[in-house]
């Protein structure tokens, strides 16, 4: 696979870092996963468009990845080619009031160098534990903040035309935890510039290091998750339909439903896929059965 891959790109082999048989528990914040069969990092946006038209060409399968904060990977791995759009590829600049940056970087990154700058907006992603383009795709959100607060503009790349293209504010159809990106798997982001205003620096890392300090008081940080597992049911909070169900600490396997807050299932450190996805179909019937509620998982199950 790697060298039918190899044979197809058009752009250095510098540009990107190659893995075969790669666990994909490595790159998922949850820690679960088997293995991808090729995992690709790129670097720049060249070998971002040069990987996905080289896997079209070999007919190869593509599964693009973030941080992988927000997924949960089977046991048998991923088929095919992950393109792993961290760190590598996650350059950050500031330009007056204005965020921009590659897809790449981390939202704490992002939060930290609005704050350095003075710039007040990006208080709420400091905690989240995801990528700029993770964000982009399902308008990542916390405390009082959300991404279609911020995003003017994102570039992306159609692996069905082989173009890429701009999006502007309102072009990205923002919903709770969606966006345009989720309707269109083949548009992968690239970059995105995000407007915030000119802020107070005390007052903007007191907001931060109170969001900080909720989180370490409230969620289960110290074990591995994908975050808040269900999305908001309309009119109730899912963390609150789950404890009240009784099933605070109910456990199958190495999954856990957290003792700490209802809403998140949590790896105990020996979870497998299997035993997450068991324990949210039980979470599901009982919320289900004791409430007439149904909870709609937020994580994405690749």
């Amino acid at each position: 696979m790697i060298e039918a891959l190899k044979r197809e790109l058009d752009c250095p082999a510098d540009q990107m870092i190659l893995y075969t048989e790669e666990p994909m528990s490595r790159h998922t914040s949850f820690r679960i996963g088997g293995p991808a069969d090729l995992l690709v990092a790129p670097k720049t946006e060249r070998a971002i468009c040069s990987v996905m038209r080289a896997a079209k060409k070999a007919g190869l399968p593509v599964t693009v990845l973030g941080n992988g904060s927000n997924v949960l990977v089977r046991d048998e791995g991923i088929r095919g080619v992950v393109v792993c759009i961290g760190t590598e590829y996650g350059s950050v600049s500031v330009e007056g009031t204005q965020v921009k940056a590659q897809t790449g970087a981390l939202l704490s990154v992002l939060s930290s160098a609005a704050y350095h700058a003075g710039l007040t907006g990006l208080e709420f992603a400091g905690g989240i534990p995801g990528s700029l383009g993770g964000a982009l795709f399902m308008n990542a959100g916390a405390y009082d903040g959300q991404m279609a607060d911020v995003v003017v503009s994102s570039r992306y790349y159609d692996a069905k035309i082989d173009a890429v293209g701009t999006l502007k504010a309102e072009e990205h159809a923002f919903a709770y935890r969606s966006s345009v990106f989720k309707s269109h798997p083949e548009w992968i982001a690239l970059s995105a510039v995000l407007q915030l205003k000119q802020g107070e620096p005390t007052e903007i890392r007191a907001k931060m290091d109170d969001f900080a300090q909720r989180r370490r008081e409230k969620q289960p940080l110290n074990y591995p998750s994908a975050g808040s597992t269900f999305k908001r049911p309309k009119g109730y909070f899912a963390g609150k339909l789950i404890q009240d169900a009784g099933l605070m600490g109910y456990t199958i396997g190495g999954a856990q439903v957290s003792e700490k807050h209802a809403g998140f299932v949590i790896n105990r450190g020996d979870a497998t896929c299997e035993d997450v996805l068991r324990l949210i179909e039980h979470v599901q019937k009982e919320v289900r059965r004791q409430f007439g509620v149904e909870l709609e998982p937020e994580v994405r199950v690749l």
